[in-house]
């Protein structure tokens, strides 16, 4: 996996242009990761709801909660499916819809300073491995391209939003993204 510094996007990597995204302040690094979940409906995986959602186009009237839904403005950066699939929604540079009302450290507006990544899944179910690979193969590439990134700053939504979000969820395993995280490292050759 290769990263255009350019475009802020993934080199051949599945991209579709969200509207729900605008610049970032142009004194805001990026300097955090917020872990998702996401599944449309409510539990039930695959179909391309979330691309709908991400895109502005959901039907209302295709389940009874898109009802709810249908007139969010919301995106994330990047997608990861439950087989590993990525799908890129915002280049990395622009500021995605994903965090809303957050706070991180005590600064507010996370969407100003995070990269938004959700995971197909809910707060009910494991996640796939090859999710867990994909996440972490992203974090590094990030880290080694953004400067004020590095693998101990990502949070779930639910540490920068407590209260009002509850994802990753408890089936998310951090343990098994640290261990991988630091199992990649090592691989390369980099310090942690």
């Amino acid at each position: 996996m290769e990263l255009d510094r350019q475009t802020g996007l993934i080199k051949g990597g599945n991209y579709r242009h969200s509207p729900n995204q605008d610049d970032r302040p142009i004194e805001c690094d990026i300097t955090g990761i917020v872990i998702h979940n996401i599944s449309l409906p409510p539990g039930e995986f695959g179909g391309g709801w979330i691309n709908d959602l991400f895109m502005n186009q959901l039907d209302p009237s295709a389940h009874p909660y898109f009802q709810t839904i249908s007139d969010m403005k919301v995106s994330s950066h990047v997608l990861i499916r439950r087989d590993g699939e990525l799908i890129q929604y915002v280049p990395f540079q622009q500021r995605a819809w994903h965090a809303g009302v957050s706070q991180w450290a005590g600064k507010e507006r996370c969407n100003d300073f995070t990269v938004g990544i959700e995971l197909e899944g809910c707060d009910d179910h494991y996640f796939e491995q090859s999710q867990y690979e994909r996440l972490a193969e992203l974090v590094l590439l990030l880290c080694s391209h953004y400067p004020g990134l590095n693998t101990r700053q990502i949070k779930g939504h639910s540490d920068i939003a407590p209260g009002r979000k509850t994802d990753p969820g408890p089936y998310f395993d951090w343990e098994k993204l640290n261990a991988l995280l630091l199992e990649q490292t090592v691989d390369d050759g980099d310090d942690v």
